[in-house]
């Protein structure tokens, strides 16, 4: 398995620029009054992070013919539903995707409102994430079902979608692994380090999942989250499958640590 290193990370970052789909015809549901504009933070790290996002939208990534498998799947970063950790959680983990045969979909899903002056009250800040928290999971569902119906333009089968997501993406991933139905099911579930909605009733027809976790994450402890969610899913009898690395921290993504929790997309991929 190649990994993003040296000269193929250059290489494969300088490759063609996706396509945008805005996930909704018009303003999303519930937030038709956001019209405050998108903004991009200042980068110390090589992570581009992308805030104030009110049109929800796929980054389209398709692999070569050539290379594709007919497996799709919507990924979907972290930043706390604050920010997108758009390539250190999106870009990059789409690339590797693509290598493996796999379409990509990144999904830039709506986050709290930040910078302005309303968002420094405490009490506004929570009522912020909290709504957002709610939308990222209705953009989670919805993005399941716009790559369903256009799984044929796309060249991915209908019944080979599945879900990823980091951090407060896997929240995302985890949200519409416990909800989605019909159209708006995945086929498939792979929450990493992920938070955990704090009601877990997985459905009989629940996908099954591939969780990763990093046993010192202090963030989002595994404890709390990810061994919550895999119980949950086999006490329903769903598949499910989980790997807790002793070390690793938080936010890891695809990028190397020299440290065992490297391998994970290895699993990933068996």
């Amino acid at each position: 398995m190649q990994f993003f290193t040296g000269v193929m990370f250059a290489l494969t970052m300088a490759a063609a620029e996706p396509t945008l789909v805005l996930l909704y015809p018009g303003p999303a549901p519930g937030s038709e009054t956001w019209d405050w504009p998108e903004t991009e933070q200042p980068s110390t790290d090589g992570i581009r992070r992308v805030a104030n996002i009110t049109r929800p939208a796929l980054m389209i990534y398709l692999p070569d013919k050539a290379k594709a498998t007919g497996t799709g799947v919507v990924v979907s970063p972290g930043g706390g539903w604050r920010i997108l950790a758009i390539s250190h959680e999106g870009e990059e983990v789409a690339r590797w995707l693509n290598e493996q045969g796999v379409a990509a979909f990144v999904l830039k899903y709506r986050v709290m409102r930040t910078g302005d002056e309303g968002g420094k009250n405490k009490e506004e800040a929570a009522r912020r994430r909290k709504e957002a928290m709610a939308m990222c999971i209705a953009d989670g569902l919805a993005a399941v079902k716009l790559v369903r119906s256009r799984a044929d333009e796309w060249g991915v089968a209908r019944d080979r979608i599945g879900i990823m997501g980091f951090s407060a993406g896997g929240y995302l991933a985890a949200g519409v692994a416990l909800q989605g139905s019909g159209e708006s099911r995945p086929d498939f579930a792979a929450p990493i380090y992920p938070a955990v909605p704090e009601e877990i009733a997985p459905p009989a027809g629940a996908p099954p999942l591939f969780i990763v976790h990093a046993d010192d994450d202090k963030t989002v402890p595994p404890v709390r989250t990810s061994m919550r969610l895999y119980a949950a899913w086999k006490q329903i009898g769903v598949p499910a499958e989980m790997h807790i690395y002793t070390f690793g921290g938080h936010g890891f993504g695809m990028r190397k640590k020299n440290l065992p929790v490297d391998g994970w997309t290895a699993r990933l991929k068996d």
